[in-house]
């Protein structure tokens, strides 16, 4: 397989003049704390960005009512409301940009899993979620399962040092989806992505404008966002991490590389896609 601009045009998923917002899927976002809203907001717009037909973003109130100034196109949930039955209503779900490692984070987490345990719904576990894992003895993750940790949240969930993973990285992907059973995005200069299939893919899009912090919860969403409109997790999270990487480049040229915040990132997600169409 050749993963060139032709392919990641071939994958993206088509608009059609007949279709309404439930044909591009609904993601639910578990993000964000009293001290980060930011994230959840980035996690949230992300997924609309790349087309999802609707996003709810299930936080805290703090960060609910930052959200809910800052973007009116999210709806917005209590973290008491999700049940069993709530996730009937999503094609993805998404977890840990911003959510916190505290006692009640980690409850939270526990809960998601136990309800996830048996589920078909591709499920993305981002920045602290990956935290709350690698503490974790005894877990079963959805067989859908997107982790997309950077070196030192890897180094954590294989309980290996950051050097070992800058190293070998390719080999501690195969590794992390052996044990975990998922798809991996590493998040490097040249991320890789690899799955539980033995496929596996080596980004060459992005430069240092997308070394802000945000940039990871920006692409947490894209990834969620594509598979809610039915892309595989490998598939979304190579067409994720490609966009990602594009929009970075893209926004660099009018703002430099030392400019380019993660709210920015947002507003250049349409040039990149308009770049392969």
């Amino acid at each position: 397989m050749e993963y060139n601009q032709e392919y990641f045009k071939d994958i993206l998923p088509k608009r059609f003049e007949d279709s309404h917002k439930g044909i591009f899927g609904h993601v639910l976002n578990i993000a964000g704390s009293e001290f980060y809203t930011g994230a959840a907001y980035f996690s949230s717009v992300a997924p609309l960005k790349v087309g999802c037909g609707l996003v709810t973003l299930a936080s805290v109130e703090t960060a609910l009512k930052a959200v809910s100034t800052l973007c009116p196109d999210i709806i917005l949930m209590p973290l008491s409301k999700i049940k069993n039955e709530t996730f009937n209503n999503f094609q993805a779900v998404s977890i840990g940009c911003g959510l916190s490692s505290e006692k009640n984070a980690i409850k939270l987490f526990k809960k998601i899993l136990k309800l996830l345990k048996n589920s078909q719904i591709p499920f993305v576990i981002d920045a602290d979620g990956l935290n709350i894992l690698s503490g974790l003895k005894n877990f079963d993750l959805p067989s859908k399962t997107v982790l997309t940790p950077h070196p030192k949240e890897m180094a954590r969930l294989m309980d290996v040092s950051v050097e070992n993973i800058l190293e070998q990285p390719a080999f501690w992907v195969k590794k992390c989806c052996e044990k975990y059973n998922c798809t991996m995005v590493l998040k490097l200069h040249k991320t890789i992505m690899g799955d539980n299939q033995g496929n596996s893919y080596v980004n060459n899009t992005g430069n240092s404008a997308l070394a802000h912090g945000g940039s990871g919860d920006v692409l947490c969403g894209m990834i969620s966002g594509f598979l809610a409109q039915g892309l595989n997790p490998f598939e979304a999270s190579c067409l994720g991490v490609y966009l990602h990487g594009l929009t970075g480049e893209i926004a660099s040229k009018e703002l430099t590389e030392y400019s380019v915040l993660a709210s920015d990132l947002l507003s250049y997600i349409p040039k990149a896609i308009k770049s392969i169409l």
